[in-house]
């Protein structure tokens, strides 16, 4: 399957995502950041985050078997980029509703022929309704091998 731009809109169901210390804690350690922000409450309510938060990517380790209603070959997929877009902070206790959707469908030329894109954004929300973050990731959609792969 190729992609168009019918795709857009296309979204999978809602999920609650939960923020927990040990979460955060192990995700903080395995990018080596030692930042007290993630770990101490004392210095953290200090800061302008007014309590312990996240590491900015800490994003990415949230909904990741969540699923879109579109049939993609993975072995064409590749992972072009990742962003994570703050609209306040996020914070060990809160509770996140997530949305996946297709933003945007677009194609480029590059050296070796034309190559889509495909920009998924994940929309999480607090308990409250606000919007806390979103998480963009754009996949390079590679064309199809010739023979049908």
């Amino acid at each position: 399957m190729d992609l168009d731009k019918s795709m857009i809109g296309i979204s999978s169901n809602p999920y609650i995502a939960e923020i927990d210390r040990e979460h955060v804690t192990r995700f903080a350690q395995a990018i080596g950041d030692e930042n007290p922000l993630y770990f101490d409450e004392t210095y953290a309510n200090d800061t302008a985050y007014k309590g312990v938060s996240v590491p900015p990517t800490f994003l990415v380790a949230l909904g990741s078997s969540v699923e879109l209603p579109l049939k993609l070959d993975f072995k064409r997929m590749l992972h072009g980029e990742q962003e994570f877009i703050y609209h306040q902070p996020v914070r060990i206790g809160d509770r996140l509703e997530c949305t996946m959707a297709v933003t945007d469908v677009y194609d480029r030329v590059g050296k070796s022929g034309t190559m889509q894109f495909l920009v998924l954004d994940t929309e999480m929300k607090k308990e409250d309704g606000v919007l806390a973050a979103v998480a963009r990731n754009t996949i390079i959609y590679r064309p199809a091998q010739k023979g049908g792969n």
